[in-house]
């Protein structure tokens, strides 16, 4: 798989949100090599000037969506404006509607973003979990950001994964005991997200990161 290199000058402005939870130096080297010029910020106000979103994320469902909740009205209003959002791991979770995850804990229900109607469940297979590692991605669907993936390796770290009300919403499935949605889109296909790590999955995650800047600068 040939990786282009970074242009002289940047392909587009994306804005990653700092909300406590999220690879932010890793994702932002990502996608700098990808060729975005790329702010780290907390100001919701920053993402009107922004040409794509990107919500990263490591941790638990709840603790996200009470992270962010100062952004929620931001990042809903961009998707539906029909700019891109590009959810990574537990900020592609946040995306969907709910999560088992909270319930799991006792928690009582917890509402995502529901930008893509659907729910996140715990893997209930003989395998370990979390699930952590290698897997290869089967692009079920034709998406922008899957060019070029189908049959490459990306990196997991989860316990959950989204299973969203409408199959087409499905870009690329993996397997860990049984099949999953490793990167969804809702129906716009401006709102999407990966369940792996692009940014520590090498040459098939910067190539993920080149499709989402190339993405951006089209809109």
């Amino acid at each position: 798989m040939s990786i282009p290199e970074p242009p002289d000058e940047a392909l587009a402005e994306v804005v990653i949100v700092d909300y406590g939870l999220g690879n932010l130096r890793s994702a932002t080297r990502g996608l700098e090599r990808a060729g975005a010029s790329v702010t780290i910020t907390d100001d919701p106000d920053a993402f009107a000037a922004a040409d794509g979103v990107v919500l990263p994320g490591v941790g638990a469902f709840r603790e996200g969506m009470e992270n962010a909740g100062p952004y929620r009205d931001a990042l809903v209003e961009h998707a539906e404006a029909g700019r891109p959002l590009f959810g990574i791991c537990l900020g592609m979770q946040m995306l969907l509607t709910s999560s088992e995850e909270a319930d799991h804990a006792g928690q009582g229900e917890v509402r995502g973003l529901d930008l893509i109607p659907g729910t996140n469940v715990r893997f209930d297979v003989d395998e370990k979990v979390p699930h952590m590692g290698w897997n290869d991605l089967s692009v079920d669907h034709d998406h922008p950001v899957a060019a070029g993936v189908d049959g490459e390796y990306a990196y997991f770290v989860h316990s959950y994964y989204a299973e969203p009300d409408d199959p087409d919403a499905v870009v690329a499935t993996s397997r860990h005991g049984v099949e999953f949605p490793a990167i969804v889109a809702n129906e716009a296909g401006n709102v999407f997200g990966t369940q792996f790590h692009p940014e520590k999955s090498g040459e098939t995650g910067l190539r993920i990161l080149r499709n989402f800047v190339e993405y951006c600068a089209d809109q």
